[in-house]
């Protein structure tokens, strides 16, 4: 236990994480409570952000790049840019969470927005150190929710006490050792998410990979969990989101630009998969448009 004083003081010279050449910016704040399970995001990937998810309460099983990784509360997962990641948790122990998207992100080592070596695991465990990040993030939800005056700037600064407190817990995340880097589960996972918005088969997958298609689907199967027509549906679902609320285009355009072959087919599987239509659910993010 540290020594009770009164006056604390500072001891070294501070040495900044980021320089004004290098400086990160917090895109937005999100907060899901278990009531808010038909907005969590499916399959997806952002190619310009990292993403800092905070669970603070729930269990739930999550997919990032190849890896699974069961969470609880306390748990932070690092989502570096261009990454895939689902969450899976049931009704009775839904996940409540914190999530900022951070961009402009150039840490010493790493490429651009990424906050651990690519292949380091994902899931940190924040122990005591919880407490003083949810505190950080939901400052930065209510002022943002608020908009209250001068809080892009209040902001800015409670990001970079964000990002501060994380590498102090990651430390020099190490890569995992992985002794089939290219194995077939890893293949068909990297060949959907680069050809998902195209017409795409399971005979399609097995003659570029070179396997037969049921071989194929088994080997997927039994590494990720999903089939691969399973992943490939929630892989455009999940990117027909981030459409949805990052852009203005009309449903039939991003119907066609996530592949699926019409508008309706696209409505039917969006509402069954997130439960809401597309429409529905990008009203709910950013409101309806003006007329």
């Amino acid at each position: 236990m540290a020594d009770e004083r009164i006056l604390c003081f500072v001891k070294r010279e501070a040495r900044p994480f980021f320089t004004p050449e290098a400086m990160p910016r917090l895109a937005y704040v999100s907060r899901t409570l278990p009531s808010d399970r038909a907005y969590h995001s499916i399959l997806h990937a952002h190619q310009d952000l990292a993403e800092i998810l905070l669970i603070c309460g729930g269990e739930g099983r999550f997919l990032v790049g190849e890896a699974f990784y069961e969470v609880k509360a306390g748990d932070l997962l690092l989502y570096n840019s261009g990454v895939v990641h689902d969450e899976f948790s049931s009704p009775e122990n839904a996940i409540s969470a914190y999530c900022a998207g951070i961009s402009g992100l150039r840490l010493p080592g790493l490429r651009e927005n990424a906050l651990v070596a690519d292949g380091a695991p994902a899931l940190f465990h924040a122990g005591e150190e919880a407490e003083d990040l949810v505190l950080l993030m939901d400052m930065m939800y209510r002022y943002l929710l608020e908009d209250r005056p001068g809080c892009e700037a209040l902001c800015h600064h409670l990001t970079l006490a964000l990002l501060g407190r994380i590498l102090q817990l990651t430390g020099d995340a190490r890569v995992r050792e992985d002794p089939e880097p290219k194995n077939l589960g890893r293949q068909v996972q990297a060949f959907i998410d680069g050809h998902f918005s195209e017409p795409l088969t399971l005979q399609d997958m097995g003659k570029a990979l070179h396997v037969s298609p049921y071989y194929l689907s088994h080997v997927f199967k039994e590494t990720s969990g999903y089939s691969p027509t399973q992943y490939l549906l929630r892989r455009r679902i999940g990117e027909a989101q981030n459409l949805l609320i990052a852009t203005d285009l009309p449903m039939a355009k991003i119907a066609e630009q996530v592949g699926f072959e019409t508008q309706n087919y696209f409505n039917l599987q969006f509402s069954k998969h997130v439960g809401m239509p597309p429409k529905k659910y990008r009203e709910s993010f950013v409101g309806k448009k003006k007329p």
